[in-house]
Formats: C-alpha cells, sequence, structure tokens
C-alpha cells in the first residue's frame, strides 16, 4: 500500500488529486470541530458523556466525534445515505426513476439532483430531531419567546448547511480526487476516533492494573481485544482479496491463416463484491430509531421498550443488523451483475463454461454461483459487524467507539481507494510500479 502511494506521489496528474484529496479531509476535520452557536458546551460534555453506551455513540464515530460535540457536521453523512438508500429502492419500484437511471450520463444527473433534494431535506428533518433533543437535555441557552425560535432555526440550518456541505466535498472528491468521497469522509472520521479506542482500552487495563482484586479480567480481555482487532483486519484484507472463479473455454476462430480463440480463461465473482455498502447501509437505517429517540423526551411504556430493544448491545440490533446486511448485499448484487447480459455476452465472444449449455443454462448456473458467492461474503460482512457487540455483551468492555463496522468500513475503503490509485497508475503505463 504505501509502495503504491510512494510511486503515485511521483505522478504529477495523480500527486495533485491526492493532495486534494487531503485538503478536502482536512476541510472536514476543521468543519468537526466549528461548534454551533446558541448551545452550553459543558451541559453538552455531561450529556454526551454516556453517548458511546446507546446508539448515539455509533452516529458519534461515524462523524469522527462531531455529533458529541454539537458542531457544524454534527449530522456527518448519515441524510445522504438514507437519501442513496430511498432513491435506489424507488428506482426500483417507480417506473419513471427506472427509466431516467436508464438514459446514461444526462439521467444519472437528474437521480443525483434528486438525491441532493432528499439529502437536504432529511438533514432538516434530522437536524430539527437533535435540536429537541439538546433543548430537551437542556444543552440550548434560549427556550422562551422569540429568541427561542431565533435560536432553533439558526442551530437547525447550520446542521443542514453542514450536511449540504460534506455532500458537496464528497462529490469534489470523486470529480477531482482518488477514490469515492463519501467512503473517504467516513474514513476520516473513522480514523479520527482511533486515539479514542486506544484510551478506552487502555483505560480498561488501567483499571485491572489499579484494582486487580476487582477488574483482574481485563488484563486478558484488553489485549485479546487488541488481538481481536488486528485479526477481523488481516480477515477483511483476505476476504476483499478473494473471489470465485468460473472457467470459460473460448472457441478457436480461424480467419486466413491466423487461428484467433481457444484459450482457456475464467470469469471472476468477488466473494465482498458490495464491498462496504451494505454494512454502510445497514447501519444508516438501524440510526433511525436513535433519531426518533430526540424527538421524544423521558419515553416511557412502549416507546422505552422500543428504545431498549433496538439498543447496540441488545439482541434484536445484532439479529436486524445481520439481516440488513445480507439484503443489502443481495440488493447491490443484483445491481451490479446481470446473470442474463453475463450469457449473452460470453456467447457473443464463443465462449462457453465446460459442461454448460449455451443460453439459459448458462444464465442460470452463473446466478447460482452469485447467489451463494454473495450470501458467504454477506454472512462474512454480518458477523465481522455484530463480533464487537457479542465481545462486549461478554466481557462488559461496553462502549468501545472502534467495532466492526468502522474496521470494515475504514480497511474496505482503504483498500478500494488504493485499487482505484493503482489502476490510474496502470492506465499511465508507470514503468516503476509494473516492475
Amino acid at each position: 500500500m504505501f509502495n503504491t502511494l510512494k510511486n503515485a506521489w511521483k505522478i504529477p496528474d495523480l500527486r495533485k488529486k491526492l493532495l486534494f484529496t487531503l485538503l478536502i479531509i482536512i476541510a472536514f476535520r476543521f468543519g468537526s470541530v466549528v461548534p454551533v452557536p446558541f448551545l452550553d458546551a459543558s451541559a453538552l460534555s455531561e450529556i454526551m458523556a454516556s453517548a458511546n453506551e446507546t446508539a448515539l455513540g455509533y452516529v458519534n464515530m461515524l462523524t469522527g466525534g462531531a455529533f458529541a460535540n454539537a458542531t457544524l457536521f454534527a449530522m456527518g453523512i448519515t441524510p445522504y445515505i438514507n437519501s442513496s438508500i430511498i432513491i435506489q429502492l424507488l428506482t426500483v419500484a417507480i417506473p419513471p426513476l427506472e427509466r431516467m437511471a436508464k438514459e446514461g450520463e444526462e439521467g444519472r444527473r437528474k437521480i443525483a439532483a434528486i438525491t441532493r433534494y432528499v439529502t437536504v431535506a432529511l438533514g432538516l428533518i434530522q437536524g430539527a430531531a437533535y435540536y429537541f433533543f439538546l433543548k430537551n437535555s437542556g444543552v440550548t441557552l434560549y427556550n422562551e419567546g422569540f429568541s427561542a425560535v431565533f435560536s432553533a432555526v439558526i442551530i437547525i440550518l447550520a446542521f443542514t448547511a453542514g450536511t449540504a456541505l460534506i455532500m458537496w466535498m464528497g462529490e469534489q472528491i470523486n470529480q477531482k480526487g482518488v477514490g469515492n468521497g463519501i467512503s473517504i469522509i467516513l474514513f476520516a472520521g473513522i480514523v479520527a476516533r482511533l486515539p479514542v479506542t486506544v484510551g478506552q482500552v487502555w483505560s480498561y487495563f488501567s483499571a485491572a492494573m489499579q484494582s486487580p482484586e476487582s477488574y483482574s479480567q481485563y488484563f486478558i480481555f484488553a489485549p485479546l481485544f487488541v488481538i481481536l482487532f488486528l485479526a477481523v483486519i488481516w480477515v477483511i484484507v483476505f476476504m476483499n482479496d478473494s473471489e470465485r472463479r468460473i472457467p470459460v473455454q473460448y472457441a478457436k476462430k480461424v480467419v486466413g491463416r491466423k487461428v484467433y480463440g481457444g484459450q482457456s480463461t475464467f470469469l471472476p465473482i468477488k466473494v465482498t463484491m458490495s464491498g462496504v455498502m451494505p454494512v454502510i447501509f445497514a447501519s444508516a437505517i438501524l440510526s433511525i430509531p436513535s433519531t426518533i429517540r430526540m424527538f421524544i423526551t423521558n419515553p416511557s411504556g412502549f416507546w422505552e421498550g422500543f428504545f431498549n430493544a433496538f439498543s447496540t448491545s441488545g439482541w434484536l440490533y445484532s439479529v436486524l443488523y445481520l439481516l440488513l446486511i445480507i439484503m443489502f448485499a443481495y440488493f447491490y448484487m443484483t445491481i451490479q451483475y446481470n446473470p442474463i447480459e453475463m450469457a449473452n455476452n460470453l456467447r457473443a465472444n464463443n465462449g462457453t463454461i465446460p459442461g454448460i449449455r449455451l443460453g439459459r443454462p448458462t444464465a442460470e448456473f452463473i446466478s447460482k454461483i452469485l447467489s451463494k458467492v454473495t450470501l458467504i461474503g454477506a454472512i462474512f460482512l454480518a458477523v465481522v459487524a455484530i463480533l464487537p457487540i457479542i465481545y462486549g455483551n461478554l466481557t462488559g468492555m461496553h462502549g468501545l467507539t472502534m467495532g466492526g463496522t468502522s474496521v470494515i468500513i475504514m480497511v474496505g475503503v482503504a483498500l478500494e481507494t488504493v485499487k482505484q490509485i493503482e489502476s490510474q497508475m496502470m492506465m499511465r503505463h508507470y514503468k516503476g510500479f509494473l516492475d
């Protein structure tokens, strides 16, 4: 990875893209510490002291700590992710949107514009929810008369503007930088929380050293978490490069005195073909209950049971998380791969899968392979995502900011970005890299 970045730095065009991406990340981190006006900072820190124990902790992790500090970028990129989910699902369900998506570049531009509008609308809703949460918690400075209304409007608009700005930053990275803009911003937020996670693990280990009679178990559990963290990273890297290869045989074709084709090759199908997107989308969906929670003061009865059920340490959260990851993995598989089209391409190029007839049987065979591979990849993502939750429940090490979800996103984005850099270097026939 580091060698690739070193070689990429030697190419002026790529160096400009890397510097631009780095500049956007720095701007994002600056925005994550700019406070929103009309809030009591000391009261806010007291309220957010236990944020990691709830679903709000996950939102805080994605924003790089901006949520807990109620800064300009407190809403993060979550509204944009939710907007993308809604639009992609509606594209499948609503024929006009489906036709628009198939219109090529112009259609994609229209879809992107609709996604932006929906993002702003969701940003307003989520910003309003966060404001009511802050108001009910006694964090806002003005709560009566015109001052209360004015401060509410400013705070909500500031949160929404922050979301819109992050969305714009992501689009700029897509156009002028390296990697997927939204993924890069998520990556930056997660990496910013790594020191906090190190501090949390150290606090458990320190507690064991200070009171061995009460916390001696952390002499084992704290180092075990570090080992598990490194092992998960290795497994993610291994699975990211894993693929199922379907053998393909091309028929010989004689043109004049030359013989074309006749070689054997394979059709690669990645185990984690959808990357980290199922995890991101599933996490965004499960953050909706925490958004609803912000509107309600001291919930009781049904609502108390509802929010307790969706606690990040609860079994219902883990089950739904697993199911949503599998669902979105299959959803992305259907979008990215069309078995009928793949079978037609093989037929057009005189290619056959040994033992499988051309046409419909080939499409059914490819479809069966895709389903099996997708299931393996989805279960892998789901297990890694919920493993830290299970570990926390078994060991008592709750509230760790760096969970399985964040590790998957962090490692997945890093690998995808490096591969993009490598492909751009290959396009430029960079001799130092090829050698």
